[in-house]
Formats: structure tokens, C-alpha cells, sequence
């Protein structure tokens, strides 16, 4: 798969693990929803802000010239993922969410995870 183009990088709504970070962003919204009111400054905004920083680095990164750039911003994309997996455990052992619903909404999370650390190893190797 070649990511870069004419020396610029494909469109980022393109890239499978682009759709698939948002597609977790747009869970966490949902399920972020569920969470008690005295959370909405706290829990429910950092894991907001923590999945949709894993959509956005991507897509700035896909904004970037070189490929060091570019797996720059994927790196963080990851850091964000784990963000992301602890605030999903927080959430879970401060009983705000089901343990069917930790499961899916993890499982997305580890999913997602990984297909960005295959991608990174990717956009390293060219």
C-alpha cells in the first residue's frame, strides 16, 4: 500500500484506520452519554477528548509532508488509544458502565489499536 502520493498522503477518510477511530469516537460519544452529570467536566471529557485525538492526529498527520511527520502523529494517535482503554477501565470500575458495554466499546479500542501500530509499522518501513 503506498500512503504517500506525489509526495503528499492519500485522503485521510480513505484510510481503514482512520474510519475505524472515528467509528470508536462516535461510540464513545454515544455511550459517554450514560455517564452521571457530575462527570461531564471530568471522566466524560477527558474520554471524549481522548478518542477523538486518536481521528484527528491521524488526519493531521495525513496533512504532513514527510513520513517521519506522519508516524509522529500516529505515535500520539496511539498514546491517545491508551488514554482511552483507561478511562474506559475507570468508567467500568466506577460502575458507570456495563460490563457488556466495557467489553464492546474496549474490544473497538484494542481493535483499533492495533491496526494503528500495523499502520505505523507501515509508514516506518517505506
Amino acid at each position: 500500500m503506498h500512503i504517500f502520493l506525489g509526495g503528499k498522503v492519500q485522503d485521510f477518510k480513505k484510510l481503514l484506520v482512520w474510519q475505524k477511530s472515528h467509528l470508536l469516537t462516535l461510540e464513545i460519544y454515544s455511550i459517554s452519554k450514560s455517564l452521571p452529570n457530575n462527570e461531564l467536566f471530568g471522566l466524560t471529557s477527558q474520554l471524549r477528548r481522548a478518542s477523538s485525538s486518536v481521528a484527528a492526529n491521524i488526519a493531521e498527520g495525513c496533512g504532513r509532508k514527510s513520513k517521519n511527520e506522519f508516524a509522529h502523529f500516529l505515535a500520539i494517535a496511539i498514546g491517545s488509544l491508551s488514554e482511552v482503554e483507561y478511562f474506559l477501565i475507570l468508567a467500568r470500575d466506577l460502575n458507570y458502565l456495563s460490563k457488556n458495554d466495557f467489553q464492546r466499546i474496549n474490544s473497538l479500542a484494542n481493535e483499533t489499536k492495533r491496526m494503528l501500530i500495523s499502520f505505523v509499522n507501515r509508514v516506518e518501513k517505506q
